[in-house]
């Protein structure tokens, strides 16, 4: 089970889903806070993360940089409402080297059939923050 132990304000429905999401536990990942359009997810750049140079790989800045910008969504919906990634494009400004990475995901523009989403992703050490990864890309939600 994905942790969702974060301090802030988590919906139910988004902390369930984030629970089940068995990518997320794989990373060590944990929902920090998810509510009113906005998400933030945490994970640490442990030894099996990293790519050749040492640095956090890539494939981690995006997976937490989607899931918080996919959870900043899904915030917005039903607890019976889903939200699936329609295209997700990421510009790597610096190299993620750091303790963990911290992903903050939000909506831009909220809409009934697509919703317009963005995540900045930091690398963290100490009380040093490096803009790691922008994110932008669309949110389909899958109404019943």
């Amino acid at each position: 089970m994905s942790k969702s132990s974060g301090s802030g304000k988590v919906v139910h429905h988004v902390a369930r889903s984030f629970a089940a999401q068995s990518m997320m536990e794989t990373l060590g990942a944990t929902l920090q806070q998810a509510a009113d359009g906005m998400a933030e997810i945490t994970a640490p750049i442990g030894p099996g993360v990293r790519q050749q140079a040492g640095f956090g790989h890539a494939g981690l800045t995006f997976s937490i940089g989607d899931s918080a910008a996919g959870y900043a969504a899904l915030s917005l919906l039903q607890p019976d409402e889903e939200v699936l990634t329609t295209e997700m494009k990421i510009n790597l400004v610096a190299p993620a080297k750091g303790d963990y990475l911290r992903a903050r995901g939000r909506v831009e523009k909220p809409g009934r059939r697509l919703m317009v989403v963005t995540a900045r992703v930091e690398a963290v050490t100490g009380d040093k923050e490096t803009l790691v990864a922008l994110l932008q890309g669309t949110m389909l939600p899958l109404r019943p």
